[in-house]
């Protein structure tokens, strides 16, 4: 027949059980909200990096073009200035001759 001890005994094994239950579940949680905190940093991180590489891409691109347009091969070519030349030469002191009718065929 089962006597006091006994009954204590099982008690405690029972107790045990469901205190290490609880420790077990404690620890999963604890490890659970660790995680999430650092995926949250994580995210963080990888966002500002993402932005920053970003803008170095788009700073670099507007560096690139505008240095070819102002200095490479997209510039434009400078026109000659324009000077008064006149568009047919001066008269000289004698007149041009002119054409004259021929009777020749």
């Amino acid at each position: 027949m089962p006597g006091r001890a006994e009954e204590v005994d099982v008690a405690a094994r029972g107790k045990d059980r469901q205190t290490r239950e609880q420790r077990e579940r404690a620890r999963a949680y604890r490890a659970r909200v660790e995680l999430h905190e650092r995926q949250g940093r994580r995210r963080r991180r990888d966002n500002l990096v993402g932005l920053a590489v970003g803008l170095i891409v788009i700073a670099g691109a507007i560096g690139v073009q505008t240095a070819y347009f102002v200095a490479g091969p997209g510039a434009p070519e400078p026109t000659p200035s324009s000077t008064e030349t006149p568009a047919t030469p001066a008269p000289t002191g004698t007149p041009a001759p002119q054409p004259s009718e021929s009777t020749t065929p």
